[in-house]
């Protein structure tokens, strides 16, 4: 499953304000809590919260990955935000946030969920996509740059 197939423009979101981890996750929530595959979104704020209290999902380079298996959704579900700030998010390597990749699957959807992060991560390890993320402006910019970007450098 390529991200450019799941991750829309509709469901992504430059500049995002936020002043607090909560907050962001919240937002990121209202962007897809209008998808079709959304069963209960109160349901899933807790999944996601619950998640967060293993280990926080800041893994590091500015980059968080909040994320849950819940039957609160039919499928798949993801959304991507840049924030216009740095939030503070509790990071695995202690620095604040600007880049977010919400991921959301049913509790079947363990494969999926599992190659889904795999491969956000590994376009996120590279620096040089995280710095153009922050500079674009727009939802289009933003899917064309995952599009592209994970054409070249992850393979099928």
């Amino acid at each position: 499953m390529r991200i450019k197939d799941i991750l829309k423009p509709e469901n992504i979101v430059a500049k995002l304000t936020a002043t607090d981890k909560l907050e962001l996750i919240s937002k990121m929530l209202e962007i897809v809590k209008n998808s079709p595959n959304i069963i209960n979104s109160n349901n899933i704020l807790d999944a996601v919260l619950t998640r967060e209290k293993i280990i926080s999902t800041g893994v590091g380079h500015g980059f968080a990955f909040p994320h849950a298996k819940t039957d609160s959704v039919k499928d798949v579900t993801v959304a991507f935000a840049t924030t216009e700030k740095d939030i503070d998010y509790n990071s695995l390597d202690g620095e604040p946030v600007r880049l977010v990749f919400l991921l959301l699957c049913t509790e079947e959807q363990v494969d999926i969920h599992i190659k889904l992060l795999s491969r956000v991560s590994r376009l996120m390890n590279e620096e040089s996509f995280r710095e153009k993320l922050k500079e674009l402006n727009t939802s289009e910019e933003i899917y064309n740059l995952f599009a592209s970007t994970e054409e070249t450098l992850l393979v099928h």
